[in-house]
């Protein structure tokens, strides 16, 4: 069980890291992360500001959760279905043969098509989710809140 929940520990720090750095790269430039939002052209113009807004909050918030060890199993499954949708959107700019960078750790926007790299995002993104995966499944790590508060 030690060696397992040192891995779990791993899984969880590393996909904060992964959070905190998709959320800061984007909270500083909010109009920037509302337009990559707007360049995949799956939400209605109304819900793409506060969507481009508050998305960093959420990638933060689940960074400090996973960081901490608070919620763990939660914020894997939170992280899961936004990785999920992450994996859906690119999908869908690169089925309709929409040239953009996802955006997903700041910028974004239109870029040529020979610019795009849409299999290595969706890739990177189902590793994400593989962690995820492993945190729903076994969310018991070494030097968590959740341990404490279990104690």
């Amino acid at each position: 069980m030690t060696v397992v929940a040192w891995i779990g520990t791993a899984v969880r720090l590393g996909l904060a890291v992964v959070w905190a750095w998709a959320g800061l790269a984007k909270i500083s430039d909010p109009q920037a992360a509302a337009q990559a939002v707007r360049v995949y052209r799956i939400l209605p113009e109304g819900l793409v500001k506060p969507f481009g807004y508050g998305l960093p909050f959420l990638e933060i918030a689940l960074a400090l959760l996973l960081l901490v060890g608070l919620g763990t199993r939660i914020a894997a499954v939170i992280s899961g279905v936004l990785l999920l949708v992450y994996i859906g959107a690119i999908a869908s700019v690169w089925a309709r043969g929409i040239s953009i960078d996802c955006g997903c750790f700041g910028g974004g926007g239109a870029v040529a098509a020979s610019q795009t790299a849409y299999w290595q995002e969706i890739l990177r993104d189902c590793g994400f989710l593989l962690l995820s995966g492993w945190l729903i499944w076994r969310p018991k790590t070494r030097l968590s809140l959740d341990g404490w508060l279990a104690a």
